[in-house]
C-alpha cells in the first residue's frame, strides 16, 4: 500500500510494509504517553524545539526536496520552496507561540473577582495528510499543535512513505520526546480505529471531499473534534487592469503552481467582457509556454484529469492545448465556451488545465466565482479600491487575494467554507483549533 512509486517512469522504487494493529497500537499508546510532557513542559521549552525543527528543514532541504520529487513529481525549485516554506512555520511559532498561548484576563462584570482563559493542550491529536505538499501539510498541522503540547500521530499518504520517515527522523532530531510525534504507515481501516480511540482527542484531515466526508462522519460519531481542508475550484477574477501582461503572468503562476495540483491554485478564471479576449489569447499563449514539463504524481492522476477534460469538451467547451497526454504527463491547456452549467465548471480540475468564463460585468463575475460547491481561495484584480473592498466582500471563500498571487504567509490563516471544507491553519487561528480554553474564575482570595 505505501510506495515510492516515480512519476516519471511509473517504475516502484521502494516499498514500505503497512503497520500491524499492534504497530498502529504502539503508535497511539506512545503518543499518549508523551502527553505527559505535553502538560509539563513550557511553552519556551516547545518553541526552543519547534525553532530547532525548522532549522533542521533548513539544513536537510536538499534531502527533504529530493524526495517529494521523486514520491509525486513536484519541479525542484518548487519542492526546495515548500522545505523553506517549512522552516519559517516551525519559526513563526517558535516566536509566536508565548503571546498566542498566554493567559487572556476577562473583564468581569457579573460580580467580584478575576477570571482568566487559559490555553491549555487536549491531547494526541491524528493528522491525515496528502500527497501534494508533503513536508508543507504537517508543517501547518504539527507546528502549532505541538506548541500547544498537544502530540501527534501521522498518517501520511501512501505515496509518500519515504518523506513521511525522514519528516519522523527530524522531529526526533530536533529533541521532541518519544511519542509526540508518531509516523504511521496504517490503512483506512485502522484509521477509523485510531478516530474512535478514547485516548486521541482531534483529527486534522487534508485530502478529498470523499475522505473528509467519511473522517467527519467516524470522527462525530465519537465526539471528536475535526478540521478539514479539503478540494477547491478557486476563482480569479479580472475586473479591470492597466497592465493586463502582469495580471496574466499572475494567472499562469496561480493555475501552474505545483503542476496545477494544488487545492488552492486558481483554476476558474472569470474575466470582464472588454478584457475576455486578449486576455484568453494571452493567456493560452503564455500558459502552454510555461508548462513546466513536471508529470502529474501518478498515471492515475493524468487519467482522471483527462476524462474531465474530455467530458468538457464533449459537452461543447473547446480545448486550447500543445502535446499529448502519457503515463503521468498532461500537457497545460486552456478550456473556453464555458457556462456554469457545465458539469467541469462545478468540479476541480487537478492538473495544468484552466477554465475561462466571460463576464457580463461585476455582478455577473460574482455570480459565476460563488456557483460552486467549493469555497477555499479566491483572486481578485481590479485597478478599484473601492470596487476591490466591495467584492471581497461579496466573494464566498475563506480566502480572498487582491492584486496579488504567491502571498500566502505563515502567519496568515489558511482555510475555506461549503465543500472545502472548515476550520484553519497557520497564523494565530491555527492555535486556536486543537486547544482548551480554560475559564479560571476566582470570586474571591
Amino acid at each position: 500500500m505505501y510506495a515510492v512509486t516515480d512519476p516519471t517512469t511509473g517504475e516502484v522504487a521502494e516499498l514500505y510494509p503497512t503497520a500491524s494493529d499492534a504497530e498502529v497500537e504502539a503508535a497511539v499508546t506512545a503518543a499518549h504517553a508523551a502527553t505527559a510532557w505535553g502538560r509539563t513542559s513550557t511553552v519556551t521549552e516547545r518553541s526552543t524545539l519547534l525553532r530547532r525543527l525548522g532549522d533542521l528543514h533548513t539544513e536537510h532541504q536538499a534531502e527533504l526536496a529530493a524526495s517529494i520529487v521523486r514520491e509525486m513529481g513536484k519541479p525542484l525549485a518548487e519542492a526546495e520552496g515548500e522545505v523553506g516554506f517549512c522552516a519559517d512555520i516551525y519559526h513563526y511559532y517558535a516566536d509566536h507561540a508565548e503571546k498566542f498561548l498566554a493567559d487572556e484576563p476577562l473583564d468581569v462584570t457579573s460580580g467580584p473577582g478575576t477570571a482568566v482563559i487559559r490555553r491549555s493542550p487536549l491531547g494526541v491529536l491524528l493528522g491525515i495528510m496528502p500527497w501534494n505538499f508533503p513536508a508543507y501539510q504537517v508543517a501547518r498541522f504539527a507546528a502549532p499543535n505541538l506548541a500547544i503540547g498537544n502530540t501527534i500521530v501521522l498518517k501520511h499518504a501512501p505515496q509518500c512513505p519515504a518523506t513521511a520517515a525522514l519528516l519522523e527522523r527530524l522531529f526526533t532530531k530536533a529533541g521532541f520526546p518519544e511519542g509526540a510525534y508518531v509516523n504511521v504507515y496504517a490503512t483506512n481501516e485502522q484509521i477509523a480505529e485510531v478516530i474512535a480511540d478514547p485516548r486521541v482527542q482531534g483529527v486534522s484531515l487534508t485530502g478529498s471531499e470523499r475522505a473528509g466526508s467519511a473522517v467527519a462522519e467516524i470522527a462525530g460519531r465519537h465526539l471528536k473534534k475535526v478540521v478539514l481542508e479539503l478540494g477547491g475550484s478557486d476563482p480569479f477574477l479580472v475586473l479591470s487592469t492597466d497592465d493586463l501582461d502582469a495580471v496574466v503572468d499572475s494567472a499562469v503562476a496561480a493555475r501552474l503552481d505545483n503542476t496545477g495540483q494544488a487545492c488552492n491554485a486558481a483554476k476558474r478564471f472569470v474575466v470582464v467582457q472588454d478584457l475576455y479576449d486578449a486576455f484568453v489569447e494571452k493567456f493560452t499563449a503564455r500558459l502552454l509556454a510555461g508548462a513546466t514539463g513536471a508529470p502529474l504524481s501518478s498515471a492515475a492522476a493524468a487519467e482522471n484529469l483527462g476524462r474531465q477534460v474530455d467530458a468538457a469538451v464533449a459537452e461543447g467547451a473547446t480545448l486550447h492545448t500543445e502535446g499529448e497526454r502519457h503515463g503521468a504527463y498532461f500537457p497545460a491547456g486552456v478550456l473556453t465556451g464555458l457556462t456554469t452549467d457545465h458539469t467541469a465548471a462545478r468540479q476541480e480540475l487537478f492538473g495544468p488545465v484552466a477554465m475561462v468564463f466571460p463576464a457580463s460585468d461585476e455582478d455577473d463575475a460574482l455570480r459565476i466565482a460563488n456557483d460552486t460547491p467549493y469555497g477555499l481561495g479566491s483572486y481578485l484584480f481590479t485597478t478599484d479600491p473601492a470596487q476591490a473592498e466591495r467584492v471581497a466582500d461579496r466573494i464566498e471563500a475563506g480566502m480572498v487575494f487582491v492584486n496579488g498571487v504567491g502571498a500566502e504567509g505563515a502567519e496568515l490563516p489558511f482555510g475555506g467554507i461549503k465543500r472545502s471544507g472548515f476550520g484553519r491553519e497557520l497564523g494565530r487561528p491555527g492555535t486556536e483549533e486543537f486547544v482548551n480554553k480554560k475559564l479560571i474564575r476566582t470570586v474571591a482570595r
